[in-house]
């Protein structure tokens, strides 16, 4: 009588096995939809947001001050006044001179604003000098709410 058991449990598990299987698989096969990622955040492209990129001269003192403190190592933040978002993006301090941040996108999602930056470096055969430099690049946009995801 207890053989019978041990061989219904044994056979009960080896059909848990493969619907175990089929899950993980449909589970693993949710995140390769589109607009789906690891994170769980949905980033899907809703608009295009306007954006103008801010000259040292005419960023607000507070914000040129907090840059100063900040740029040294990789930098991603928000200062928000009364009318503008300005968006700041660095990657820290570099050892010659000759780089660059490309704008990629910036972008409403579903539930923030993307900002996606590239750094280049200096290009072949382009003069550089060898003093540390820190590249950064401020974006300014009418007043936004939504928080700002940087992809650098």
């Amino acid at each position: 009588m207890k053989k019978r058991n041990v061989f219904k449990r044994i056979e009960a598990k080896r059909h848990l096995i493969p619907v175990l299987l089929v899950i993980a698989v449909l589970l693993s096969g949710m995140c390769v939809l589109p607009g789906c990622s690891l994170k769980g955040i949905n980033n899907t492209k809703k608009e295009e947001i306007d954006y103008t990129v801010v000259e040292d001269e005419d960023l607000p003192a507070e914000l040129k001050k907090l840059i100063d403190e900040k740029k040294g190592s990789t930098l991603k933040m928000t200062y928000t006044t009364k009318d503008y978002t300005y968006m700041v993006a660095g990657y820290g301090t570099m050892t010659t001179s000759g780089y660059s941040i490309s704008v990629n996108d910036v972008y409403l999602g579903e539930n923030s604003i993307y900002v996606d930056l590239s750094l280049a470096g200096p290009k072949t055969q382009e003069p550089v000098t060898q003093r540390a430099t820190t590249p950064y690049i401020v974006l300014k946009t009418e007043k936004r709410e939504e928080p700002v995801v940087f992809k650098m």
